[in-house]
């Protein structure tokens, strides 16, 4: 007989309160509605962010620019877009903001606008810094958002929430080459629709935001007391978070080859067309958005380390067989790479976030923030790498940094296992 059936003469057993069910729901269920809105603004986020670089050439000739000055664009944008990600994500660690995300979005939107206007090179690089601000505010809130409308499934849901991340990255080239590129400079105001879009939107997200904080955080708190989070000496969570950032610089530098060369690389070996070769770059695109949802769904199930050993490493055989290959079996190698390599972002995400609890918003400033610009730097000397020593030496050089995922073995394993139904 079911322990929930009343013997006869007993008692009735009182059922639940409407609070404690609600409770129990919001424990339990991943809020996609909520995921979803944050993975459609983080498009809308990256997609205006990429369109700095691809204003570059238009600048250059309307304002008469070095390649210095334009670095410096490149500083400004990145020092707010990267490097104040990390303090933006303290500071609301210590007094979250529900709606910081909007504000976040209203620098962007303030940015945008002034670079369409801009006639002088100060103002293109306040424009450059105003749009990187918005996106330093963004990551970090938003991170935690889409970590408290989880429901325990970490991982999925930061992976929904990076995909928007991915699709905007990619959407962005292609609409600046069919609309700023002929339209011009003052083409970007158009894009502020969008920053405008994503205003309205986190306006809801901090509704809900503001809503649910308070009522998680006896949860919350009772959660890290019972994760065993402090067995670990703050000499291992800080040698843990280095090889989590080592990790994500050797993935994230890969990718840029990838990413940035892989159409060079592809004309210059093969002869193909450019739209051909745009062709491959964006089915390498595709293959890092699926990789990214793959990575989260089996990082909840089978925990966070494998998922690093199998992303890293498991793409190195691929990486280093990908310059030898034919046409074909390039596009196929490439595509599996990607697919591999993105997996392991969740995963290293999520790990990082539990290892530090409670400072979700200064993990997702590190590893969104300074391990991206770590890996835009490692993008930069491969380019000094193919302009010396040609861009296919590139891709033999390159793989061997997805060795670095051998430090996987000196993480910690995780106290907190993921239990989920089958």
């Amino acid at each position: 007989m079911s322990d929930n059936t009343m013997a006869a003469g007993s008692a009735p057993v009182p059922a639940p309160s409407a609070p404690a069910l609600s409770g129990a729901a919001s424990a339990n269920t991943t809020t996609f509605a909520v995921i979803l809105s944050l993975s459609f603004c983080h498009l809308l986020n990256d997609m205006m962010q990429s369109l700095v670089p691809a204003l570059y050439p238009i600048l250059k000739d309307s304002y008469a620019l070095s390649f210095g000055q334009i670095g410096f664009i490149t500083l400004a944008f990145q020092c707010t877009a990267s490097m104040l990600q990390p303090v933006v994500g303290m500071y609301t660690d210590k007094k979250p903001q529900p709606y910081s995300l909007m504000v976040g979005m209203g620098f962007t939107l303030v940015g945008l606008l002034l670079m369409s206007q801009a006639n002088s090179y100060p103002l293109i690089l306040f424009a450059a810094a105003l749009i990187g601000m918005g996106s330093s505010v963004f990551h970090p809130e938003a991170s935690r958002v889409a970590r408290m409308a989880a429901g325990g499934r970490y991982g999925l849901a930061q992976s929904l929430f990076q995909v928007g991340g991915n699709m905007g990255s990619a959407a962005g080239p292609l609409l600046a080459a069919f609309i700023v590129v002929p339209a011009g400079q003052r083409s970007i105001v158009w894009f502020s629709a969008a920053a405008l879009v994503a205003m309205i939107v986190l306006f809801q997200v901090g509704h809900w935001y503001k809503a649910n904080r308070a009522s998680q955080k006896p949860a919350a708190r009772k959660s890290a007391a019972a994760g065993g989070h402090v067995t670990l000496s703050k000499a291992r969570v800080g040698v843990a978070v280095a090889i989590l950032v080592a990790l994500l610089f050797s993935k994230n530098v890969y990718s840029a080859s990838l990413g940035s060369y892989f159409t060079f690389y592809l004309i210059q070996k093969f002869g193909v067309e450019v739209q051909t070769a745009q062709l491959f770059l964006f089915a390498f695109l595709v293959g890092i958005v699926a990789g990214t949802i793959l990575g989260g769904l089996v990082g909840d199930r089978v925990g966070r380390i494998p998922v690093m050993w199998f992303s890293i490493l498991g793409a190195l055989p691929f990486a280093l067989m990908l310059p030898y290959a034919n046409l074909f079996w390039t596009g196929i190698l490439a595509v599996t790479v990607a697919i591999v390599m993105a997996s392991a972002f969740s995963a290293i995400l999520v790990y990082a976030q539990e290892l530090l609890p409670g400072r979700v918003g200064l993990v997702a400033g590190m590893f969104f923030g300074v391990s991206f610009g770590l890996g835009g730097l490692g993008a930069a000397a491969l380019g000094e790498i193919a302009d010396h020593a040609g861009i296919e030496a590139v891709y033999k050089v390159t793989p061997f940094l997805l060795l670095l995922g051998l430090l996987t073995a000196f993480l910690p394993k995780h106290p907190s296992a993921p239990k989920l139904p089958a």
